[in-house]
């Protein structure tokens, strides 16, 4: 770190001539400025590297096979919150009625919690939205074969620009565009829900339409919730953050000797000739050592690695996770970098 004895405007306007020392004296106070200003940046930088780098991954509180507890978690609407560098304000919307882009997301989360503190189950009839209050009543209709839903709102996002709302896989499927990953709807926002998780409403409506097969739910009537036992300082973190937090599976399923989880395993496919594929970029260093830590800390849900682009003093280092053959896969490993706090990842097409 530099010392300075005296300000540079001082030194500059005793080195000058009588006639100037005021244009100096204003110069040099600028220089200083800019001198402090970049000091600042580079000491967010140093910190911000070093706190992406060490997030670390909750686990799964319900395992995949097994059965999740309705309800459980609190009303929320919450503060405003930054992703990706675009804000979202959430708050109370009794007017809303739009129509955009939804996407769907599945086993990466199921199991976890969502952001108002329930558990995701993507067999339930839900959804994620960036603002509307949780637990909410949304009707959600595809645009493309008039097929509608009355979904629950439980969790925050999606977070890329062109998604309006991400439905549950069970949600997707009903809609009629699993396969596809996304598609136009209309979400109309209809109240609150109750917090016990009672889904007989969302199941009903589903019932009554001409299209949908009862059956599909598990046709049985709706049973009561079931307590979970979890951690109370987990819970107590999943209050006070604005989204949900990342996860991944426990020891239990993982791969022997594979640093790979099964989720993750049976997101990746591979990958096609002559077709583009997909990246996520989770964050780029100068550090090549903190490049690697978060190399090895995501490498638990998916296969990543370092780039390196430059050289010398002008190198970086860049952390992806890929490739992904469908873009629909590369959009839920993105969901997951973000919800763990590296809220300026992207997807790269390549």
């Amino acid at each position: 770190m530099l010392r300075m004895s005296a300000p540079v405007g001082a030194i500059a306007a005793q080195a000058a001539p009588s006639g100037h020392v005021g244009w100096i004296a204003r110069r040099g106070a600028l220089l200083a400025l800019i001198l402090t200003l970049l000091a600042a940046l580079m000491i967010t930088g140093c910190s911000r590297g070093k706190k992406s780098s060490s997030q670390k991954l909750s686990k799964r509180v319900v395992a995949l096979g097994q059965p999740v507890p309705k309800g459980g978690g609190r009303y929320k609407v919450g503060n405003p919150y930054k992703i990706g560098g675009r804000w979202y304000r959430p708050k109370e919307q009794p007017g809303y009625n739009r129509v955009g882009v939804a996407s769907w997301y599945g086993e990466l989360f199921h199991g976890r919690y969502t952001a108002n503190g329930e558990i995701y189950d993507m067999n339930a009839l839900t959804a994620a939205h960036p603002t509307l209050p949780m637990p909410s009543y949304v009707q959600v209709t595809n645009q493309s074969n008039g097929r509608t839903l009355v979904l629950r709102v439980n969790d925050r996002g999606p977070y890329a620009h062109d998604r309006i709302i991400d439905l549950s896989r069970r949600s997707a499927r009903a809609l009629g565009f699993e396969r596809n990953g996304t598609v136009r709807v209309r979400v109309k926002y209809l109240g609150r829900a109750p917090l016990d998780g009672d889904d007989s409403y969302e199941r009903q409506f589903y019932a009554s339409q001409r299209w949908a097969r009862y059956a599909d739910l598990g046709g049985a009537a709706v049973s009561k919730p079931k307590k979970v036992q979890v951690a109370q300082a987990t819970r107590n973190k999943v209050q006070a953050d604005p989204i949900v937090v990342g996860s991944i599976p426990d020891g239990s399923e993982t791969k022997s000797g594979s640093r790979t989880t099964a989720v993750a395993g049976n997101l990746m496919r591979a990958p096609r000739g002559g077709h583009r594929m997909f990246f996520v970029q989770a964050s780029s260093f100068k550090s090549r050592t903190a490049a690697d830590d978060l190399n090895r800390r995501l490498s638990e849900i998916g296969p990543s690695r370092v780039l390196r682009v430059g050289e010398g003093r002008e190198a970086r280092y860049r952390v992806r996770l890929g490739p992904y053959a469908w873009r629909h896969d590369a959009d839920q490993m993105l969901r997951e970098v973000v919800s763990i706090g590296l809220s300026d990842a992207y997807m790269v097409t390549q």
